[in-house]
């Protein structure tokens, strides 16, 4: 049994949604799953398992950072979990994005410390699996959801000194900025599963400006970007 989250073989599907609020995994599990058990209740990292259409899935909450999501990630993989969907929140990094819009990571800059120890510092791009990027776009155009598909950036500091670095990025074609993606990659590129990202833009970080999304606007586009997410995680 795993030391954070105490759970046996079998406990989790072999797909499982990851958002980094646990309370966030109550609420897709509460909201969208049938047949419902939790799985893990360890250190406030709430984890269910149920059925979405009749087929097994996870949802289990990460925390926030690659360290503490890496544990998580690790751990779920020793459980048997082979597909792994990060579902969070992200800021938007190009002018033309608009709060509530769904984003589907291709790849994750690494502008964290877990992804390089990861590889024992060696140059490295951190890379969705393929199977499941092509499912979400695939799931999203038969859903009439719009999408953007890019790279993103993962970062250890959520409030940055560096207040030139958002457009740098922006300048660069980053699309967005979360917090656990590059480690999710790269983790499940050297445990042979499957790791993907779908991200909703809660906030607008370019060209000197700081926008946050309402409550009520952010609860629908995550409960859009869920719907995708187990779709294409339950494929």
């Amino acid at each position: 049994m795993p030391i954070h989250l105490r759970g046996n073989p079998g406990d989790y599907a072999e797909a499982c949604l990851l958002p980094g609020d646990p309370l966030r995994a109550k609420y897709i599990a509460e909201t969208f799953l049938t047949e419902v058990e939790q799985v893990n209740a360890e250190r406030g990292l709430l984890g269910f398992t149920g059925r979405w259409e009749g087929k097994p899935v996870s949802v289990q909450g990460t925390g926030m950072g690659c360290p503490s999501a890496t544990i998580v990630f690790e751990e779920l993989i020793r459980l048997g979990v082979k597909r792994l969907l990060r579902v969070g929140t992200c800021g938007g990094l190009q002018p033309d994005h608009a709060l509530g819009d769904l984003i589907v990571a291709i790849s994750a800059v690494p502008a964290d410390a877990t992804a390089t120890h990861l590889v024992g510092g060696e140059p490295h791009c951190p890379t969705a699996s393929w199977e499941l990027i092509h499912e979400a776009v695939h799931v999203a155009k038969h859903s009439e959801q719009a999408l953007r598909v890019g790279p993103i950036v993962s970062t250890d500091l959520f409030y940055n000194p560096d207040e030139g670095q958002y457009e740098r990025w922006s300048k660069r074609g980053i699309l967005a900025v979360e917090m656990e993606a590059a480690a999710l990659f790269t983790l499940a590129a050297l445990r042979g599963v499957h790791g993907g990202c779908l991200l909703t833009v809660s906030d607008i970080v370019v060209e000197g400006e700081f926008v946050r999304i309402s409550d009520d606007e952010l609860r629908a586009a995550v409960d859009r970007m869920t719907r995708i997410a187990l779709d294409t995680a339950t494929a």
